[in-house]
């Protein structure tokens, strides 16, 4: 009997780089497609390659601001990437394929709303590309994102923070011993999104052992109780015991049976740095699981620098398994809660460091609340040290279903601020056909 057709799209940007020597290169992909076509899993019926295509800066602005604008920001890899995803998703809309793997680059969750550069590797968050393009195109509702990323996806968390239909489980290395320091518990998702988005931060040195105990305990039950239309999984392979950023001990077998057990509709390739150590054999692992087949025989050729487990980690999963585990089950009492305490709107601020550029955003974000529609969003940003010098813009953010009046009330805020003359630019997204206006 012919096993699940799998989709694989390949792009691993030969002409982008952030730096020659950088951690970030296209070696990432190169040697995992030495190990693929060695093993002959090209030559199987069940395995289709797709070339990626571009995607349209529309596409990128369903989820995203650039200051000035993405266009200025990206290079045509960016849309490469992106479009990847996209091939990806269509592929596997269109029934052609049962699942799809993106193995692309450059990354993207660390890639927030608002973009003033290129952060934690990223400028556009592709996941977040195509999960706006699936609900605009396909007209997909509810989607569980689970990322497998050794660092916190700050950015997938920042675009679906405001949105209870998009559920966003991150587990991933204690922030405050790992970038980006955050990631916590109690970072849970916006008054009218409370509950799903779900941190798990693990203690350094985990291994496959606390991975599946968390997963078995906690993460199925969630996804069970939300019921997906479709899972995306932001594959991250920096888990891995072998990664020279990070200090877990995840094995290429640990991540095939966490993709067995999670029956991901896309994933999509995000970090691991480990090129020849780790990469080819996660993938392998990743890709047969994907395409149910037996994987059983992927092991790692060294796995002297594996560690054992220490029993506080698995102290630590319990911990997660117990709280978290109330947190979604009282996620609709404490919405009810949180939104009748903030009224009308609810804001927070935030400090945001662009490592690669050492460029400083502080920005204040606002959710406004309405009885007949999901409301809308402003944004006021500040970034110094940016390529195009210190820059300031106030946001409206118009979703899917914001009603006539909430969107009259919010262009007349924006005029009413570009009247002040406080900003360098007024601007106003449209998420359904990714349009920015400049007023």
């Amino acid at each position: 009997m012919l096993k699940s057709k799998l989709g694989l799209i390949f792009f691993p940007a030969f002409d982008w780089m952030i730096s020659p020597t950088h951690p970030e290169r296209q070696e990432r992909l190169l040697y995992t497609r030495d190990q693929l076509l060695e093993e002959g899993l090209f030559d199987l019926p069940q395995i289709i390659e797709y070339r990626p295509r571009l995607a349209e800066i529309n596409d990128l602005q369903r989820a995203h601001i650039g200051v000035p604008s993405i266009a200025r920001l990206i290079t045509p890899a960016h849309l490469t990437s992106a479009g990847g995803c996209l091939a990806a998703a269509d592929a596997v809309m269109s029934g052609e394929v049962k699942r799809a793997f993106a193995l692309v680059r450059p990354p993207g969750h660390h890639a927030m709303r608002v973009v003033h550069g290129i952060r934690g590797f990223c400028t556009v968050n592709i996941e977040a590309v195509m999960v706006e393009y699936l609900r605009s195109v396909y007209g997909i509702k509810k989607i569980a994102v689970v990322d497998t990323d050794v660092h916190h996806g700050d950015g997938s968390q920042d675009i679906f923070y405001h949105d209870p239909d998009t559920l966003y489980i991150s587990f991933h290395q204690d922030g405050r011993t790992l970038y980006p320091g955050t990631g916590f518990p109690d970072e849970a998702g916006s008054p009218a999104a409370w509950g799903t988005n779900i941190n798990l931060p693990l203690l350094p040195g985990t291994g496959d052992e606390g991975l599946h105990r968390l997963y078995d305990g906690l993460i199925q039950h969630i996804l069970d109780d939300f019921e997906p239309e479709l899972i995306i999984n932001s594959a991250g392979q920096d888990n891995h015991f072998s990664d020279p950023l990070a200090s877990m001990a995840v094995t290429a077998q640990g991540y095939a049976k966490l993709a067995d057990k999670l029956q991901a509709d896309i994933a999509v390739l995000e970090g691991g740095y480990s090129v020849e150590a780790a990469l080819p054999y996660v993938n392998t692992g990743i890709i047969l699981a994907m395409a149910d087949m037996d994987y059983s025989k992927v092991v790692e050729p060294d796995q002297s620098d594996l560690r054992q487990q220490d029993e506080r980690c698995n102290k630590r999963v319990d911990q997660l398994i117990a709280e978290t585990g109330e947190l979604w089950r009282s996620r609709f009492s404490t919405r009810k809660e949180l939104l009748a305490k903030c009224g009308n709107s609810w804001s927070r601020k935030k400090s945001i460091y662009y490592d690669e550029e050492g460029i400083r955003e502080e920005q204040i974000e606002t959710a406004h609340y309405c009885r007949q529609c999901s409301g809308y969003l402003t944004i006021r940003t500040a970034a110094a040290g940016t390529r195009f010098g210190d820059q300031s813009a106030f946001i409206v953010l118009l979703k899917r279903d914001t009603c006539s009046e909430c969107r009259q009330t919010a262009y007349d805020e924006a005029q009413l601020e570009k009247r002040n003359g406080k900003w360098q630019y007024v601007l106003v997204q449209h998420i359904a056909d990714g349009e920015i206006e400049s007023l």
